[in-house]
C-alpha cells in the first residue's frame, strides 16, 4: 500500500521543471494585479458605455500599440525612433487606398482580408528601409533622421491629391464584415482591439527574451563587443526595426477601422511626438509602460478641456497639462509611471522591513 502511494502521489519532476521554466519566462502570471487588470479588460463592455469603450479604452490599446514599438526599439535597442506613428498612418492610408472607401477614384476597391495584408507587408517594408538609414546614425541624430521622415511624409500626404487626396485625406473606409458581424460595431471593435494588443504585448515580451532580443540588448549595450562575437549590429537593429514596423502598422489598421478615416493630420508631427511622450511617460523599458502612459494621455486629451474651462481658463490649454504632466514625470522617474511605482513599492518595502525589525528587537 505505501508503494502504491509513493507511485501514486509522487510529483512528475519534468511537469515541475516545465511549470518552473513557464513562470521563469512569464512571470506576469505570478502576479495577481495582473490577472485582475485582464478581468478587468475582458469583462470592460459589461461595465462601461460605448464612449468610455471606444473613445477612453479602444483609443488606449490603439496607442498603446503604437508606442509600443517605439518603446520596443528604444528600450531594448536603444534607438529612439520618431516615425513609428508615420508608419502607424501609412499602413492606414494604404488600407483606405487599397481597400473600399467614400472617395471611388483613389480607393482600388480591394476587399479588407486583402487590402489589409497589403498594408501590413507595405507598411513593414517602409519602416524597414527608413530604419536601414537610421541605424546609419547613432544619439540624437537617429531622432533627426526618424522625424525627418515623419516630417517628409505628413508633407507629402499634405500635397499629393492623385493618391493621398491631399489635405483632406481619405473618408468612409470601410471595414470588416464576416461571419454575420460588423466587426465594427462597439463591443466587436472593442475585443479586437484588446486580442490585438494583448498578441503585440506578448509577443514583445516573448522577443525579447529570446535569442534575438538578448543579442539585440547586447548590442545596445556594447556593440563592439558584440560584433567581437560574430554578431551583426546592424542587421539585428534593421531587424528590431522591421518587427516594430509590424506592431505600428497594426495599430495604424486598427486606427484607420476606429475613425473610418485617415487625413494627414493623422500623421503630423505633434501626433509623432505624442507617441514619444506616451511611450516615456508610462516607462520606456517595459512593454505594459506604453499603455499605461497611453491612458493617461488619453484621459487628458479628453477631460482636460472640461476640467479647464470649469476653472475659468482657456480650455485649448490642455496640452500645457499634458507637457507639465511629461516633465513632472521625467524630473522625478527616468523610468515614467512605472519607475514611480517601482520606487514607491521599495519605500513602502524597507519601511515594513525596518518595522518589522524593531518589534523582533
Amino acid at each position: 500500500m505505501s508503494l502504491l502511494q509513493s507511485t501514486q502521489f509522487r510529483p512528475d519532476p519534468s511537469t515541475s521543471t516545465t511549470r518552473r521554466a513557464l513562470l521563469r519566462a512569464w512571470p506576469e502570471f505570478q502576479n495577481p494585479a495582473a490577472w485582475l487588470v485582464a478581468l478587468i479588460l475582458v469583462i470592460m463592455p459589461l461595465i462601461a458605455n460605448g464612449f468610455f469603450l471606444i473613445e477612453i479604452f479602444a483609443t488606449t490599446l490603439i496607442l498603446g500599440v503604437i508606442a509600443l514599438s517605439l518603446m520596443f526599439l528604444a528600450g531594448y535597442g536603444g534607438m529612439v525612433s520618431l516615425m513609428q506613428l508615420t508608419i502607424a498612418g501609412f499602413a492606414g492610408y494604404m488600407v483606405a487606398v487599397f481597400g473600399v472607401s467614400g472617395n471611388a477614384n483613389i480607393s482600388l476597391g480591394w476587399p479588407w482580408w486583402l487590402a489589409t495584408p497589403m498594408a501590413l507587408a507595405l507598411a513593414t517594408l517602409f519602416g524597414t528601409l527608413g530604419g536601414a538609414l537610421a541605424v546609419r546614425t547613432e544619439g540624437i541624430y537617429t531622432i533627426m533622421i526618424t522625424l525627418a521622415i515623419g516630417a517628409a511624409f505628413y508633407y507629402f500626404t499634405n500635397q499629393n491629391w492623385a493618391i493621398f487626396n491631399g489635405h483632406t485625406g481619405i473618408n468612409t473606409v470601410a471595414t470588416p464584415h464576416f461571419w454575420g458581424v460588423d466587426w465594427r460595431t462597439d463591443i466587436a471593435f472593442y475585443y479586437v482591439t484588446l486580442g490585438v494588443a494583448a498578441i503585440c504585448y506578448f509577443a514583445v515580451q516573448y522577443v525579447s527574451r529570446a535569442p534575438f532580443g538578448l543579442a539585440l540588448q547586447g548590442v545596445r549595450d556594447n556593440p563592439r563587443r558584440m560584433a567581437a562575437l560574430g554578431f551583426n549590429p546592424n542587421a539585428h537593429r534593421i531587424a528590431a526595426y522591421a518587427f516594430a514596423a509590424f506592431i505600428a502598422a497594426l495599430g495604424g489598421v486598427l486606427q484607420v477601422w476606429n475613425y473610418r478615416q485617415i487625413s494627414p493630420g493623422s500623421v503630423s508631427v505633434g501626433a509623432c511626438i505624442d507617441v514619444l511622450i506616451i511611450a516615456v511617460v508610462g516607462g520606456i523599458t517595459r512593454p505594459i509602460g506604453p499603455f499605461i502612459g497611453a491612458l493617461i494621455f488619453v484621459l487628458l486629451r479628453t477631460f482636460a478641456l472640461d476640467v479647464l474651462i470649469k476653472l475659468g481658463l482657456d480650455g485649448n490649454r490642455f496640452r500645457l497639462l499634458i507637457g507639465l504632466g511629461f516633465l513632472a514625470i521625467v524630473f522625478w522617474s527616468s523610468d515614467g509611471v512605472i519607475g514611480l511605482w517601482e520606487r514607491w513599492r521599495r519605500r513602502n518595502a524597507s519601511s515594513t522591513q525596518r518595522s518589522g525589525g524593531g518589534r523582533h528587537g
